[in-house]
């Protein structure tokens, strides 16, 4: 999965890409740094000059690509949901000793590292009414759940379990739980439990973001 880039102060004036950079490179950098943005800003404080920031290109550059915020912030969403079920599929498909459901847990964990990509799926959660975000969010939602019952042999009740525990990790990361861990016991004692073996990961997500 390609890193964020970047992201720059928005007073910073924005570079038109290479225009020998093939297009879909092109789309890739942007749907990166609107990951960024709207993880970090929601969908409602995020603006296209904001991700076009951060892209390091022009705002109508941006429209022009995606068209409206809406359909930019649906590529978002339909980005992060092909990541999360790529690396489920690579989970699977591993021949290892570890069983399924532990590899399923550890690849979600592993895309903690990429704030911006699960805060992005937690505001299309939130945004359920809206007609086109909303059924997006469903249609990725009902996505995991059956990959979890046909592909990976989860009951109905262990791939809900599977998907309750995922959001819990998702609220601790957003709300940065990793934050309180030097300094508050019950909140030490949460974060021990919910991913014990992934507790450097989380932690190594503290500090301040790097959007402006």
């Amino acid at each position: 999965m390609s890193s964020v880039p970047q992201i720059i102060d928005s007073s910073a004036t924005a570079a038109v890409p290479a225009t020998r950079m093939p297009s879909d490179e092109r789309r890739v950098l942007v749907l990166e740094a609107a990951t960024a943005v709207f993880g970090q800003r929601g969908y409602a404080g995020t603006t296209t000059d904001q991700v076009a920031t951060a892209a390091g290109v022009s705002q109508p550059y941006v429209v022009r690509m995606f068209g409206t915020k809406e359909k930019l912030f649906l590529a978002v969403l339909h980005r992060a949901l092909d990541t999360l079920m790529a690396a489920f599929r690579r989970a699977l498909a591993e021949e290892s000793d570890v069983p399924v459901h532990s590899r399923m847990g550890m690849a979600y964990a592993d895309l903690l590292t990429d704030r911006g990509l699960l805060l992005s799926l937690m505001h299309g959660f939130v945004l359920g009414s809206d007609p086109e975000i909303g059924k997006t969010a469903r249609a990725g939602f009902l996505e995991v759940y059956l990959f979890l019952k046909a592909d990976v042999g989860m009951t109905p009740e262990e791939a809900s379990d599977f998907l309750a525990h995922g959001m819990m990790l998702n609220t601790l990361v957003g709300i940065r739980m990793a934050d309180e861990y030097d300094t508050n016991p019950d909140a030490r004692e949460l974060l021990e439990t919910a991913m014990p073996t992934k507790l450097g990961l989380l932690r190594g997500l503290t500090g301040p973001d790097k959007i402006q």
